[in-house]
């Protein structure tokens, strides 16, 4: 019997991977969080995605560095274990399943409110029930959604945000004409503190691209070429947001809305006509109902993955349905916090989880600098301002967003994480002991989606 292999095919070069990340970042979400950014920014959504990106590409700088030193990893929680401490690395990983823990709550909350846009007589609430409901169901029952839908109607999605860059694009150049496409990025009534706010909620925009870094052992020279990719996906992704929210922002100036959380439907009614944007919306929701279910079967994992290694409870969290073999605990969990969505708008919803994305991206950018620091005390010397200068600019920048996010917001993270560090304790001995590993590839049963979360498909209208 030959023996079973050991490590995928690494045969996918720089521009194949960069769509894979652009493709897991969903560029359509932009259009979905359009009118809360506009609003922020006080009219100029595109100066936002600006500094977001600027941002975000300081922080990819620092993960290119990470996935060269460690080409087999993808994640804040092993850079922050290796670089610092495993109790340093395990507040990282709290960090990240906040990010995992609500991010179902903010697709379902995206589905909710674009399906009440359309079916008004159906209230919000209700679609967040049925959407919550029916994903869950699938979820408990083992039920994955295929890849190949998911990359189907990804190209739906992708041709209707074409569309609708099209008709933005027509509608601002007979109505408003050049005057109104400088007022995009800055007007009278826009603020450097309204742009950077409004940036701290864009950043949600970009959740995933770091997931290019768990693609090392299926590319060629992965030392290289994940580097590489991780930049150029963040400044694609980047360069999208900027171009589709400047076209959107010129057919609407300003940052008054209606309704701010549904604006993309209301303006791509204006630009396109009633017909165009109930197709747009319907065809997102196929795709976002999709990746709602991805999302939580894959965060569902991770906490099954958490609970068996310990680090969260086991006879809750570790435990598999005996006959489906799913995390149902977990599943449940999920669906019962998505339903907090009720409570929350969609700033507030997006701002939570971008607290727990900074943190990480913080601490991903400290991690360059602790390599670096341990690399000269060796003797090797590493250039002062890619390992110093720049991470710690990323670093006080992720920290200065995080500011920026909201007083609830901010609360709620900090009780988070205040919460992770009394787990800690109690796990550690009072932090005497090394904190659990999280074995994220083994091979133990769970549910059958992976452990990375994908990023949902937000609808664009």
């Amino acid at each position: 019997m030959t023996d079973q292999p050991t490590r995928m095919r690494g045969d996918l070069g720089v521009l194949s991977v960069v769509v894979f990340g652009v493709a897991y970042m969903a560029p359509a979400v932009v259009t979905s969080i359009f009118g809360v950014i506009a609003a922020t920014s006080k009219g100029a959504a595109p100066t936002a995605y600006v500094i977001a990106t600027g941002a975000m590409l300081l922080t990819g700088l620092s993960y290119a560095k990470m996935a060269k030193v460690h080409p087999s990893s993808g994640s804040v929680y092993t850079y922050a274990r290796k670089e610092f401490d495993s109790r340093i690395g395990f507040l990282a990983g709290w960090a990240l399943l906040l990010d995992y823990l609500f991010l179902p709550m903010v697709a379902w909350l995206l589905q909710a409110i674009y399906l009440h846009a359309q079916f008004p007589a159906v209230p919000a609430w209700a679609w967040l029930a049925i959407n919550v409901t029916l994903a869950t169901a699938i979820n408990v029952i083992g039920l994955k959604v295929a890849d190949r839908v998911n990359r189907i109607l990804l190209i739906g999605v992708t041709l209707v945000l074409v569309a609708v860059a099209l008709l933005c694009l027509r509608h601002g150049l007979g109505h408003g004409g050049s005057s109104a496409a400088t007022h995009a990025f800055w007007n009278d009534a826009t603020s450097f503190s309204a742009v950077t706010a409004a940036a701290a909620v864009a950043a949600y925009a970009f959740l995933g691209f770091d997931a290019v870094s768990t693609l090392s052992e299926e590319v060629r020279d992965p030392e290289r070429t994940i580097p590489r990719s991780i930049v150029l996906t963040v400044l694609t992704g980047g360069g999208v947001f900027i171009a589709i929210s400047f076209l959107m922002q010129w057919a609407h100036p300003g940052g008054s809305f209606t309704d701010e959380d549904s604006a993309g439907y209301l303006l791509f009614t204006t630009v396109g006509g009633q017909t165009f944007a109930d197709i747009a919306n319907i065809v997102s929701m196929l795709g976002g109902f999709a990746s709602c279910v991805a999302i939580q079967a894959s965060t569902s994992r991770l906490m099954f993955v958490m609970g068996r290694d310990g680090a969260l409870p086991r006879r809750v969290f570790g435990r598999l349905h005996t006959k489906l073999l799913t995390p149902v605990t977990n599943v449940l969990i999920i669906g019962a916090v998505g339903l907090l969505a009720l409570n929350l708008s969609l700033a507030e919803a997006t701002s939570f989880i971008n607290f727990g994305a900074f943190l990480g991206f913080t601490l991903v950018n400290l991690c360059v600098i602790a390599y670096a620091v341990r690399q000269r005390n060796t003797g090797i010397r590493h250039s002062p301002l890619t390992f110093f200068l720049l991470p710690a600019a990323g670093a006080v920048i992720d920290v200065y967003l995080i500011t920026q996010l909201g007083g609830t917001a901010v609360k709620l993270g900090l009780g988070w994480l205040l919460i992770g560090i009394v787990w800690l304790a109690v796990i550690t001995g009072g932090f005497r002991r090394p904190a659990p590993e999280l074995r994220l590839n083994s091979d133990a049963q769970a549910d059958p989606a992976p452990a990375d979360r994908p990023h949902p498909v937000a609808p664009p209208a």
